[in-house]
C-alpha cells in the first residue's frame, strides 16, 4: 500500500487501497488503513498542524487540541456553513478521536519499520452516504500522502472522487449509495 492514489484520477490500479464497510447495528463504520513511508511524527503534525491539514483535510480544526476539548471547523471554501465537534481523545503521536459533526472519526498511527500505519475510520448512522463518503474520504487520504511526500497530486479532487465513487458503490452495494455527491460535483 502506497501513501498516494495512482497518477490518473481515472486509473484504478489491482490491489489499490480501499476503505471497507463495517456494518453495526446502530452505525456504519468506514475503515482505511495507509502504509505511509514517513515517521510517526511527520504523519501526526500532518493530521493536527493547520498547514497540512489545509493540504488534505475538508474543514479547519479550531479549538484546543486536548481530550474533552470542544472544536470548530469550518470549511475553507464555505461549501457550508461551520459546525461543532468534541475531541474525545488526544495521545500524541499515537490516537486522534473527534466528533466531526453527526461523524466519529478515528486516527490511529502505528510505527511500522521506518514508516507508520494509518488506521483511519469514520463512523456514522446513515448507510445510503457510505459509498458518497467512502470516495471522499479516499481522496484526503490520497491528498495526505501527496502533501507528506511534499508533492501535488496529478489529479483535481473532483476527478479523482468520481473515479472512487464507482468503485465503492459496487464493492458497497446500491443501499449505501442513496445519497448523492458533494455539493459542487453535480449529478453522478
Amino acid at each position: 500500500m502506497s501513501g498516494t492514489g495512482s497518477g490518473d484520477a481515472g486509473d484504478i490500479r489491482p490491489g489499490e487501497h480501499f476503505g471497507v464497510l463495517d456494518r453495526g447495528d446502530d452505525e456504519v463504520t468506514l475503515r482505511f488503513v495507509r502504509s505511509l513511508p514517513h515517521p510517526p511524527g511527520k504523519v501526526w503534525r500532518a493530521l493536527t498542524e493547520p498547514e497540512h491539514l489545509a493540504a488534505w483535510f475538508p474543514t479547519t480544526i479550531e479549538g484546543e487540541l486536548s481530550a474533552g476539548s470542544k472544536l470548530r471547523f469550518g470549511f475553507r471554501e464555505a461549501q457550508a456553513p461551520p459546525f461543532d465537534g468534541t475531541m474525545l481523545a488526544f495521545d500524541p503521536p499515537v490516537l486522534m478521536e473527534l466528533i466531526w459533526g453527526d461523524e466519529r472519526l478515528r486516527f490511529e498511527l502505528t510505527p511500522d519499520g521506518t514508516g507508520t500505519l494509518l488506521t483511519f475510520t469514520a463512523s456514522f448512522a446513515e448507510l445510503g452516504r457510505a459509498a458518497r463518503d467512502s470516495a471522499g474520504w479516499h481522496v484526503c487520504l490520497d491528498l495526505l500522502g501527496y502533501d507528506l511526500g511534499d508533492a501535488a497530486a496529478p489529479w483535481t479532487q473532483h476527478e479523482r472522487w468520481r473515479a472512487v465513487h464507482t468503485e465503492y458503490v459496487a464493492r458497497f452495494g446500491p443501499e449505501a449509495a442513496i445519497v448523492g455527491p458533494p455539493p459542487g460535483l453535480g449529478e453522478i
